[in-house]
């Protein structure tokens, strides 16, 4: 589906379902270099199960036009205005890695209008190694290398999620030249990896929600270690939230790795 979000066109994948306002609806917002399509079941699933699906390309990422994001605070404000344009009063936002930031800080601002918080692969401070950073700008592919041998736990895709055979490095090693290269006026791995870094709203933001919240952390994730999860849901509990944290046997790539246990951490918290 294509949409006018802030005067640009927006692609939101939506599992083969038309927008139904009788429906609740939920967004589903990717991290660094990736798409839509690193929800491919999750957003099927859903899309066929009841739920309105917006699995978005965020500005300036291959199908969505736009300046790219240069904060956490600048996506979220963008998530907002989807909403605003799909006519949705109400939503449930999922987001993986940087996306799970984006969606922290927009749940925080929609308040009663966010009826649930998925954080998938979150970490607050979202600290990037200054090499990674340095090599997101000046050397990609090596930059590219690294994060697909820091964030996988396993090179055999489940057949639930790419396909018996999938080669999962070289897939999600393509899937990052393509989104690079979607933007010819931005470098927007070196731009979400700094908006990652710089974030610094993450204990105001969890504190000012008020939907309940699950923590889906990978349990042998290097890029974003669960450890690192752990103040944003003591900050939530201090506050009263309903918080679940489900931790699954795999790395950074939670919906490829372990498709069904997060699809299943996913559905049961939003049948709540």
């Amino acid at each position: 589906m294509e949409l006018q979000v802030n005067g640009h066109k927006t692609f939101c994948y939506t599992g083969g379902k038309p927008f139904d306002p009788a429906q609740p609806t939920v967004v589903l917002i990717h991290g660094v270099l990736n798409d839509h399509s690193v929800w491919a079941m999750q957003s099927r699933y859903l899309a066929h199960h009841g739920w309105n699906v917006l699995a978005v390309d965020l500005p300036g990422h291959c199908k969505s036009a736009g300046p790219a994001p240069a904060s956490v605070e600048e996506a979220a404000d963008f998530i907002i205005a989807l909403l605003g344009a799909v006519g949705a009063p109400r939503a449930a936002l999922v987001g993986h890695s940087w996306g799970s930031l984006i969606a922290l800080e927009a749940a925080a601002r929609l308040q009663e209008r966010a009826s649930h918080l998925v954080l998938v692969g979150t970490a607050f401070p979202m600290k990037v190694s200054p090499a990674l950073i340095e090599a997101s700008l000046n050397e990609p592919e090596k930059a590219l290398r690294m994060v697909n041998v820091f964030s996988r736990s396993t090179l055999c895709a489940p057949p639930t999620a790419l396909g018996p055979g999938t080669w999962v490095y070289g897939a999600s090693m393509a899937l990052g030249r393509r989104v690079l290269r979607s933007n010819r006026e931005v470098n927007v791995f070196h731009r979400g990896f700094v908006a990652c870094d710089s974030y610094a709203g993450g204990n105001e933001a969890i504190a000012r929600i008020t939907c309940p919240v699950l923590f889906a952390l990978g349990a042998q994730d290097q890029m974003t270690a669960p450890k690192a999860a752990q103040g944003l849901i003591a900050k939530a509990r201090e506050g009263g939230k309903q918080v679940q944290v489900a931790y699954l046997p795999v790395g950074h790539h939670q919906m490829t790795e372990a498709p069904e246990q997060t699809l299943g951490a996913i559905r049961d918290f939003l049948a709540r």
